[in-house]
């Protein structure tokens, strides 16, 4: 053990007696650490955004997408899907997407038309005030209920009920504020504006209705749900390609074992600049054998054997693979902090790459600092030290 820590000093101060040269021989390796590292937490950050926000919706809820512009549904076909046991509740609903303002102040806003049902389908909570109701539909009146976001930009404050601002050229009194959900992949969920979908009707200028979400009676139900529903739009439309009717544990299911894959692939990609770093290792290694033979002749004369001379060398390789790996662990670090600043995504290291990685720059490592060691280690005495 204390030979090792020996040789681990030597190692430690081979390698900082000449800094610029062990940073340019580290850099390969602390790209390809950031690379792995960064390129396997962001996929995994965003599909975790992405199944988070799938999951909230429910594994009991379909997605319904008319796709065809020449099919026009209205919110009462939709409605008609209740008959079916294996049907809970179905909640149509029209986006509106617009700019809210109130005064000086303005704020890109999601709006979305939507019925009573839609909040308890949709799994939507309030913090305050109510949401949109029954009457609200019949009257189509200029009502909303506002996310968070556009609270504290329109009115800097959460005491929003009974304010009115602007959007799509009309004024809405707001009635609710919804709580805090954050982001998806989608964009900003506090971004929200709902109003009733008489109301985003007449915005739009259009009854059709091309978005719906259906909930099934139980997890248990859905794809029987599904099978009603989707029979239930050909009977409709007469054309099976006029729409899609999405699944959400199916998408899920989906989405897991492509990211996966994904995953794997850039990770794979990535690892390719740990191997070029690993041949610069073994490039600067073999100069630094060729720089040292006199004192490998001096450590052999003296009594050293040749495994304590391919260990110094292996363990000289492993040091600057190691150092390079942990400086591209704080790179990392550092790297998707700043990407989840301007992305606006929750994004957080992964470990298992992290440990992948470090693990990975041991292994070449060894492999590329053996055939410097191995070539250092065959050195006769006489011969190292004969030479200039």
């Amino acid at each position: 053990m204390t030979m090792f820590f020996n040789t681990l000093k030597l190692a430690v101060r081979s390698t900082l007696a000449n800094k610029m040269r062990s940073f340019l021989t580290m850099l390969g390796i602390i790209i390809g650490v950031v690379s792995v590292v960064m390129l396997m937490s962001i996929a995994e950050s965003t599909t975790s955004s992405i199944t988070d926000a799938i999951s909230s919706m429910g594994s009991d809820l379909l997605t319904v997408m008319v796709t065809d512009d020449d099919v026009k549904l209205k919110s009462d076909d939709y409605m008609e899907l209740t008959q079916y046991d294996a049907i809970k509740g179905v909640a149509p609903y029209l986006a509106v997407n617009g700019t809210a303002r109130s005064g000086s102040e303005y704020v890109s806003a999601s709006g979305i038309g939507v019925t009573a049902e839609y909040q308890e389908i949709a799994d939507i909570a309030l913090q305050a005030g109510r949401g949109i109701q029954p009457t609200d539909l019949e009257w189509r009146t200029n009502v909303a209920v506002i996310g968070t976001e556009i609270a504290e930009e329109l009115f800097e404050s959460y005491d929003v009920i009974g304010k009115t601002f602007q959007m799509s050229n009309r004024t809405f009194t707001a009635v609710g504020l919804l709580e805090e959900s954050g982001t998806d992949f989608t964009g900003s969920l506090d971004a929200r504006v709902l109003i009733p979908l008489t109301t985003a009707q007449r915005i739009s200028d259009s009854a059709s209705v091309s978005t719906c979400y259906v909930q099934a009676a139980s997890s248990n139900d859905v794809a029987l749900a599904q099978s009603m529903t989707e029979a239930f739009l050909y009977a409709k439309t007469g054309d099976e390609d006029a729409y899609s009717v999405l699944n959400m544990s199916a998408l899920l299911d989906t989405l897991d074992s492509v990211m996966s894959k994904v995953s794997l692939m850039l990770g794979g990609i990535a690892a390719i600049s740990l191997l070029v770093g690993g041949i610069g290792i073994m490039n600067i290694m073999l100069v630094s054998v060729a720089e040292r033979t006199r004192e490998i002749g001096i450590r052999k004369a003296i009594g050293a054997r040749r495994a304590d001379i391919m260990s110094q060398f292996l363990i000289e390789a492993c040091t600057l693979s190691i150092l390079g790996g942990l400086i591209g662990l704080g790179v990392s670090a550092l790297g998707l902090r700043a990407f989840g600043l301007i992305a606006n995504l929750n994004v957080r290291l992964e470990w298992s790459a992290a440990v992948g990685a470090l693990l990975f720059c041991v292994l070449i490592g060894v492999i590329f600092g053996s055939y410097p060691a191995s070539k250092a280690s065959r050195m006769t005495p006489i011969d190292a030290l004969q030479r200039r």
